[in-house]
């Protein structure tokens, strides 16, 4: 499949948005920890959502999903071993804790996902260790058992990562004891997953300086959840909007997940206004560069940056984008060089503080020097957000632009295109 894409529309109307893609898989995992049924409202029909449904049906799980409205329910595992998926995938690392609690074993699949850098993942491992699990790794999996029950311990992360946070949590809740996790993650997603875990049963405490503690339980039930709206959704909606020069209400986006965005976008010249249906974005005047890096939440989140720095190819100036979360997350400003973009990826730390990785020759800063016109090319998506600047370089470009290996957009953005074209844009999914 393929998307035509004729730039040179300005979007306006509103658009919705749909429920979390980073949330929706964590809790479709979450419902493992229980037999009974859980629900879950706002649910996005999506990709990723697909292949967690596949990982969760192949262990146990009765799936099915009407409208916005997914019901699970596990009420046995029938199977600790998924060796292969239809496609790779970040997830399913994330079931070991839920099946180690429930048969006491679990083998798993090799984490996948999009291709951002090196994504390590030996804090999870690390995690499930000092828990008590016992994991080793085949070709192509991960094993892991447990003697009895896990075991409740203090789990020091040397970096907040989201994934190794939420492994650490869904692996805790019904271990026997006390488990403390410090320099965890606090992304907004994982805070509403903990409120879930809570509803089911789960005692778990949120304290000062990311600190997280946990008192497992012996049992869980199941539970209605709504998915929080997906704040990446709204930031790609509002690049969209400021980069066409239009005027969007987005519904449902949420102030206080976007706070250092709406600031980023304020400075470069954009607008928005808080309504009580969501946020309305828009421009006055032409828009300017700024010094940006990317930081765990509460900062500039890393997903942000590469629909923002599409947008900031059409600003006045010099703007410097400094990645901070993942080494490798540049590749497309190649697609966006080809369209007419003046863009420079440097392995220097061009932020006001040196990173981790400094002096490893990794490209992770970049230079934008706008404004500049873009021309339209043909594509091919690389990974999922990098698909969204593929989308956006089109919708401002002069001519039709072809895309192809949309299969990656869709893993996150749910009808993207029937929405964008409800906004006045000119998109055509083909064969």
């Amino acid at each position: 499949m393929r998307f035509l894409i004729s730039g040179g529309q300005r979007l306006t109307g509103e658009v919705e948005l749909a429920g979390s893609k980073s949330e929706a898989t964590k809790l479709m995992i979450a419902s493992l920890l229980t037999s009974e049924e859980c629900i879950f409202e706002n649910f996005p029909r999506i990709g990723d959502t697909k292949i967690t449904a596949e990982l969760c049906s192949s262990v146990g799980s009765r799936i099915s999903q009407e409208g916005t409205i997914l019901r699970m329910a596990a009420p046995a595992i029938t199977n600790h071993r998924v060796t292969s998926l239809s496609r790779r995938n970040r997830i399913p690392i994330l079931a070991i804790g839920p099946l180690l609690a429930r048969v006491g074993q679990a083998e798993v699949p090799f984490v996948g996902g999009d291709q951002i850098g090196h994504r390590p993942v030996d804090l999870h491992l690390e995690a499930l260790a000092a828990l008590g699990a016992e994991v080793k790794l085949t070709n192509h999996t991960y094993q892991a058992m447990v003697r009895g029950r896990l075991r409740g311990a203090h789990i020091k992360f040397r970096f907040p990562s989201v994934g190794a946070t939420e492994n650490a949590v869904l692996a805790a809740v019904l271990a026997k004891g006390r488990t403390i996790i410090s320099n965890a993650a606090v992304e907004p997603e994982l805070i509403d997953l903990i409120k879930m875990l809570q509803k089911m049963g789960a005692i778990i405490e949120l304290g000062a300086n990311r600190t997280i503690y946990i008192d497992g339980v012996d049992r869980l039930r199941g539970v209605t959840h709504t998915v929080l709206p997906d704040r990446n959704e709204a930031v790609s909606f509002a690049c969209l909007t400021l980069a066409t020069n239009g005027r969007v209400l987005v519904r449902q986006a949420q102030q206080e997940h976007l706070i250092t965005f709406l600031n980023a976008l304020r400075r470069i010249g954009g607008e928005y206004e808080v309504v009580k249906e969501g946020i309305i974005f828009y421009r006055n005047r032409p828009l300017s560069g700024i010094e940006i890096e990317t930081d765990c939440h509460p900062g500039f989140m890393t997903d942000w940056q590469q629909p923002f720095t599409a947008l900031l190819t059409q600003a006045n100036g010099i703007s410097v984008v400094h990645e901070t979360i993942y080494e490798d997350r540049f590749g497309y400003t190649e697609d966006l060089n080809r369209m007419g973009a003046n863009i420079h990826v440097f392995s220097k730390c061009l932020g006001e503080l040196n990173c981790r990785f400094n002096g490893q020759g990794c490209r992770h800063s970049a230079v934008i020097h706008g404004p500049t016109p873009l021309r339209a090319v043909n594509h091919e998506m690389r990974d999922l957000r990098a698909g969204m600047v593929n989308v956006i370089g089109a919708l401002i470009a002069d001519g039709q632009s072809v895309i192809s290996g949309i299969e990656e957009i869709d893993r996150g953005y749910q009808d993207i295109d029937e929405r964008l074209r409800k906004l006045g844009a000119d998109i055509k999914r083909v064969e």
